[in-house]
């Protein structure tokens, strides 16, 4: 079967779109972390409530929900809620608005929030038993059920848009894919299946005559994934070299995975069911396909998307913990392995770096962060802590976490607990978007959710309010760094590739013979290299490199195109040698072929993060080194050092005295503390 590309710039999500259309945001003076509740708890659903509102929509072949004769009024969140003065917000839809109909572009509603924000009642209904949320939960999947098409050629798949006055919009302006939004496959059925499946393990004994709509519901769209996802389960395909399955919903691990969190639900709660089981199974076999290897970019995380091997996003990157869900649920422990992989050797590699940035294309393109990627994160250790029995990922979880709390560029929190208001992101230069919509303030209360039944990771987070001191992964652009080159620049119209794009928007061309003297930033211990090369559709240049009186050959062989969408392949390739300790000169001749060198990433032999406290803090040290490390801290006085192994399990627990160096596995990482 034939998969329709989606342009992934487009699917971001709705808090990332609300900052690429330049939304206004402040960059407020330096605040205290606002305080929990008196009762200590985190989540507040204030804000989500006033997202509600209700609709009733009129009669539409294909479409009908549970009761909705004896009960029209659905519940749906507005998707976006713009900034007012005096802390107040505008409810407002996608898209420009009709002033004459008052129709958005795309909706006021989207199925995307409304699966979310089902999910967030369900869970704080089961977690605090607050009957007000069960309502919520019961009526927000009523009205997600009222979006999912029940009859005809496309039964199972959903609308995504609807307006305010409750008339659906298959077809939304700019134009999403699939078009009409229930034609196919999506991330909107992938999050209603997480939504019924989570609906169904909760109200299975509480009201088993509505979870028997869910039920048959979840079955619906269920059939739609075997009719056209699964209908290519065990068929590979290559991206540029890359085995991938052509079995993930839109071609997305991440997509496939917030699926199967909600699969995941339902067949523990109907183990007996198994058909659902098997395609529970399937789909998570496609997302572990997408892992990788730790010994270079992106150093073990799972891949989202089939169809490019050079792109990361932080945003629905909820794989690793739904393999590790998965793995549980289905009694494979082989599933933990990549998330694993992921937990230990990308997160604290994304942390050293900056936190949970929207995309990295390979080169961290888009340092804008939002509270999707942040969750994201948070869920995915969380998980794989639980089911790999591995504590000290739960740290890792806390800092990511504690972006919520002030750890973020803007130095300043973006959730209160006082309102349940979670901010729209923070721009790369710290710069806050204040407006709070649905997609933020859902993954904000995700995470609190998480901390509050995790009172000793709450502890850790709340705690952490200022922007840590990070040194990690660093990338330089080749045409800006050259202090003499006989190559050129050159300049796309677009920095978009069609499956990845361009640090800074340009690149720097060798031809045979040609040289650049690349200058890099000085650092005081050794640094793992790895060029970004354009590698051409044949032909692959051959370049030499020289760096600390040693010199390697790079190759960059053209791969075979596959299921990418454009001819050749935009990859960090790892060098043979290091940049010593002190200096910062790195000099490439290309020896053969054209060399499209796009930039340059430099990850130090041991990257940390410190995150201060007024009495001390926690330092996070994350090794690139071959061997056992010993590293001076920036921490200081009387410490405790935890050192965990590359497969994430606690091999040494010591005091450190005054002056003494902390260790540091390789492929592992060190938690010191004061």
């Amino acid at each position: 079967m034939t998969k329709r590309r989606l342009p992934r710039l487009l699917i971001a999500g709705t808090a990332t779109l609300s900052l690429v259309l330049g939304v206004a945001g402040t960059t407020p003076a330096e605040a205290r972390a606002p305080e929990p509740r008196a009762d200590g708890v985190l989540t507040n659903t204030a804000h989500l409530d006033f997202l509600l509102d209700e609709v009733s929509p009129g009669a539409v072949p294909g479409h009908t929900t549970y009761r909705l004769a004896a009960e029209p009024a659905l519940t749906m969140p507005w998707t976006y809620a713009d900034a007012r003065d005096g802390g107040t917000f505008e409810r407002v839809g996608g898209g420009p608005e009709d002033p004459v109909t008052g129709d958005y572009g795309q909706g006021a509603y989207n199925a995307d929030d409304v699966s979310r924000a089902a999910v967030v009642y369900v869970r704080h209904w089961r977690q605090f038993g607050d009957d007000a949320s069960r309502q919520k939960a019961y009526e927000l999947l009523r009205g997600l059920t009222y979006l999912q098409t029940a009859t005809g050629p496309d039964r199972g798949n959903v609308v995504l848009w609807m307006q305010a006055d409750g008339d659906l919009n298959p077809s939304a302006e700019p134009v999403e894919l699939p078009d009409p939004s229930d034609s196919e496959e999506s991330y909107w059925l992938a999050r209603t299946l997480w939504a019924l499946g989570e609906g169904y393990a909760a109200f299975e004994d509480a009201d088993p005559a509505f979870a028997a709509f869910l039920q048959d519901r979840l079955q619906l769209s269920v059939g739609a994934v075997q009719r056209e996802v699964l209908d290519d389960y065990g068929r590979y395909t290559v991206t540029d070299g890359r085995r991938v399955p052509r079995w993930l919903i839109v071609n997305g691990a991440d997509a496939t995975a917030e699926a199967t969190l909600g699969l995941s639900a339902y067949v523990a709660a109907v183990p007996q069911d198994r058909t659902t089981r098997r395609v529970l199974a399937q789909l998570l076999e496609g997302v572990a396909a997408m892992g990788t290897s730790r010994s270079g970019w992106p150093y073990g995380a799972v891949l989202p998307w089939a169809e490019s091997r050079s792109m990361w996003h932080a945003w629905s990157s909820q794989m690793a913990g739904a393999l590790a869900l998965g793995s549980e649920t289905l009694r494979r422990p082989a599933l933990l392995r990549p998330a694993v992989a992921e937990a230990v050797g990308f997160d604290p590699t994304l942390v050293a770096a900056g936190g949970p940035d929207n995309a990295w294309y390979p080169t961290p393109v888009d340092r804008t962060q939002i509270a999707y990627g942040a969750d994201s994160r948070v869920q995915n250790l969380l998980a794989t802590a639980d089911a790999a029995r591995l504590p000290g990922l739960r740290t890792l979880a806390a800092m990511n976490a504690s972006w919520f709390f002030g750890t973020n560029r803007s130095g300043t929190p973006v959730y209160d607990p006082a309102t349940g208001v979670t901010f729209d992101g923070v721009a790369p230069d710290g710069t806050v978007n204040r407006n709070s919509g649905a997609e933020s303030t859902i993954h904000g209360l995700l995470t609190m959710m998480a901390l509050d039944a995790r009172p000793a990771v709450r502890a850790q987070a709340v705690g952490w309010t200022r922007t840590p001191v990070r040194d990690g992964l660093v990338s330089v652009e080749a045409e800006t760094a050259t202090s003499s080159t006989t190559g050129s620049t050159v300049t796309p119209d677009s920095a978009w590739t069609g499956e990845s794009q361009l640090g800074g928007g340009a690149y720097l061309r060798l031809d045979r013979g040609e040289r650049a003297r690349l200058v890099l930033a000085a650092d005081d211990q050794p640094r793992v290299l790895e060029p970004v090369v354009l590698r051409p559709a044949r032909s692959g240049p051959v370049s030499r490199w020289a760096a600390g009186g040693e010199t390697a050959t790079l190759r960059s062989p053209a791969l075979a195109q596959g299921l990418s969408a454009v001819p050749g392949v935009l990859l960090p390739q790892r060098l043979g040698l290091p940049l010593p300790a002190g200096d910062e000169v790195v000099r490439v001749r290309a020896q053969r072929g054209t060399l499209a060198l796009d930039a340059v990433l430099a990850r130090p032999s041991i990257s940390r993060a410190v995150f201060p406290t007024a009495d001390g803090g926690t330092e996070l040290l994350t090794s690139a080194a071959g061997g056992r490390v010993r590293v001076a801290t920036q921490l200081t006085g009387a410490r405790r050092e935890a050192r965990y192994d590359r497969s994430g399990v606690l091999v040494h627990r010591t005091a450190l005295s005054a002056g003494q160096r902390a260790r540091v596995e390789p492929g592992g990482f060190t938690l010191v503390t004061r």
